[in-house]
């Protein structure tokens, strides 16, 4: 028997009634699933930790989950710190179960199909292989995640680099040279004294201060040669969400046969604007790479000092090999981190056997992968510091 809700109109019903998985999400699926949305969150600035995505499951285990009303407020409950955390989990909500906005549950359980991207291994009839009718799968995002960005097709891509927009990498917090008043720190004489002139000589509280602490910058070196044509692009986006987060604390450089600074087109609010910025700006796109004299100009620019420091490359180097160990040495000493970042760390039996990778991994503190979103997850929880 049909519900009076199943009459509407499927553009008015309400999101938190649609299915977010396409399927009944129970047993080990719904772990799965819930998991890598928790994941996805705190990517965003959610703080859904590990205790917060039991709590979710324990919630739902209680709850009907094949009911997306209830999938959503569960995880709204639970996932959420503070009201500041709300319009992030609705984006993320959305980007992850398919593009819904969260809205209040309905007693109606109805079911919507949508179009979405045809997924690797599938095929369309005609014209519709982009866009074929079914419904969207949760877990099927999850796997999206872990798969390289090189091997995606064009639709896959698409929804990787819209889930990537959607990553707010948290910074290290490093000691800033000023301070603020506190109740617990050093003892700040000249405060004291002054509010003890205030109260005509009588003694005063202790006045005390704290340094402020900062977000430390980052400085992102991408490589745009030929070798890193399949990857160059996501790894742009990754910038550019580095750049949407701390702006005032993230430089990102291309390095081909030449050094150009992007951060300035990086600063568009919309990613595809700005990678048509990067595009026009950037001169040596899939050309060859000179990794050494590039590292060289940065450290002569004096941008490195202090900052973590990611190089994204292969170590396919055109150049002089000998100089590349010598600049990655200098860097190592004027940086506060640095990380190298390789598309193919991430495949199965990879070995750093290039010249350039050997020479320069003796002053590489983080050696990680760069081919997948999850890999980029984890390379913004590095730069938070989960390193320490």
């Amino acid at each position: 028997m049909t519900s009076a809700a199943d009459d509407r109109d499927p553009a008015d019903r309400d999101p938190g009634d649609r299915d977010p998985g396409g399927r009944d999400l129970g047993g080990r699926d719904l772990v799965a699933v819930m998991t890598g949305f928790a994941r996805t969150l705190r990517a965003a600035g959610v703080p859904a930790d590990h205790a917060r995505t039991q709590g979710l499951l324990r919630a739902l285990s209680h709850l009907d989950a094949a009911r997306p009303g209830d999938v959503y407020w569960a995880g709204r409950l639970t996932l959420c710190a503070s009201a500041e955390d709300l319009p992030r989990y609705d984006r993320v909500f959305a980007a992850y179960f398919g593009g819904l906005r969260a809205g209040p549950a309905r007693s109606a359980t109805v079911t919507v199909t949508r179009h979405v991207a045809t997924l690797a291994g599938e095929s369309g009839d005609g014209g519709e292989r982009e866009s074929a009718a079914r419904p969207a799968g949760a877990s099927e995002l999850e796997v999206l995640r872990n798969r390289d960005v090189a091997r995606l097709t064009a639709a896959e891509l698409a929804e990787v680099h819209r889930l990537l927009a959607l990553l707010r990498a948290g910074r290290e917090r490093r000691r800033s040279r000023r301070s603020r008043p506190s109740r617990r720190g050093r003892l700040d004489p000249a405060a004291t004294i002054r509010e003890t002139l205030r109260r005509g000589g009588e003694t005063a509280r202790l006045r005390r201060r704290v340094h402020r602490t900062r977000p430390r910058r980052v400085v992102l070196v991408i490589d745009v040669s030929g070798s890193m044509t399949p990857y160059a692009d996501t790894l742009l986006r990754f910038g550019h969400a580095l750049v949407a987060t701390e702006p005032g604390a993230t430089e990102v450089f291309s390095a081909g046969t030449r050094l150009t600074r992007v951060t300035a087109e990086l600063r568009r609010r919309d990613p595809a604007a700005a990678m048509d910025a990067v595009s026009r700006a950037v001169p040596d796109w899939s050309g060859g790479t000179r990794l050494g004299e590039e590292l060289r100009r940065l450290l002569a620019l004096n941008d490195a000092r202090g900052a973590t420091v990611v190089i994204a490359s292969d170590g396919w180097e055109r150049g002089d090999v000998s100089l590349l160990g010598a600049q990655m040495a200098r860097l190592s000493r004027v940086a506060h981190r640095v990380i190298w970042v390789n598309p193919h760390r991430g495949r199965e039996g990879y070995r750093p056997l290039t010249a350039g990778m050997r020479a320069a991994l003796p002053y590489v503190d983080d050696f990680v992968a760069g081919h997948s979103l999850a890999a980029f997850e984890e390379l913004a929880a590095l730069l938070g510091g989960a390193h320490a």
